[in-house]
């Protein structure tokens, strides 16, 4: 079953310590070696996004954030044989932040993934 883990926080931290983006690089190795980890990614901040909306019959192209009050930060996605895996390695991942970020806020959305594989 392949799941995607959305990471989510305020914008207004910045870039990550060194110290947790050498710790998650580590995280990412050792899920890569177990065959699960598919992709991961750091995103640019939210003022960097073109969003296409659609309300009712209308579409608009628009420029930067939402408004949301969480944007995106980062992602993962995995390919398991039980959702209690990414729990597991989303905990991990979150447990670096909690650890290596003082202040840091922030949440995962763990979400399974429908479809064909890539």
């Amino acid at each position: 079953m392949r799941f995607i883990a959305v990471l989510r926080s305020a914008e207004d931290y910045g870039f990550p310590p060194p110290v947790l983006a050498e710790r998650l690089a580590g995280l990412h190795q050792e899920a890569a070696r177990y065959g699960i980890l598919l992709d991961t990614a750091a995103l640019l901040p939210s003022t960097t996004a073109t969003r296409v909306v659609v309300d009712g019959s209308e579409m608009a192209i628009r420029e930067g954030p939402s408004g949301q009050i969480a944007p995106v930060g980062a992602y993962a996605v995995y390919d398991v044989a039980m959702r209690e895996e990414v729990v597991h390695w989303t905990r991990r991942a979150m447990d670096l932040h909690r650890r290596s970020w003082p202040g840091w806020r922030g949440e995962a959305e763990i979400r399974q993934i429908v479809g064909p594989a890539a």
